[in-house]
């Protein structure tokens, strides 16, 4: 496992119940910004090994970015840790988007132990 991978899978294991971010937030809060397609990568492969709260993670407009019967199930669950969808179908990130401390680094989030 890389060392950024790593760090995004701590960034989104500490994503708070009834919170969300997006991908390049969790690209960013990794260290590296223009990484957006990477996490989503991660979270398709990685999302069950971690147990990693995949659904908490949406894209930047606040929109769940599944269109199938994953997208259902990532806003049933969304809803069910009391977030709230707008009538356009997105999610208020000023309300909802978790933001990791500035002077927090991702090495002081839980990193699960390397196989």
């Amino acid at each position: 496992m890389t060392p950024f991978t790593a760090k995004v899978i701590a960034v989104i294991q500490a994503i708070p119940e009834g919170r969300v971010m997006t991908y390049g937030g969790v690209a960013r809060a990794a260290g590296s910004p223009r990484a957006a397609r990477q996490v989503v990568r991660i979270l398709h492969s990685m999302s069950q090994k971690h147990k990693l709260p995949w659904h908490r993670v949406i894209n930047a407009k606040g929109r769940v970015a599944l269109e199938d019967e994953s997208g259902s199930v990532q806003k049933l669950y969304l809803l069910g840790e009391g977030i709230t969808f707008e009538a356009d179908g997105s999610v208020n990130l000023e309300l909802f988007q978790f933001m990791p401390e500035p002077e927090q680094e991702p090495e002081d989030y839980f990193l699960p132990p390397l196989e």
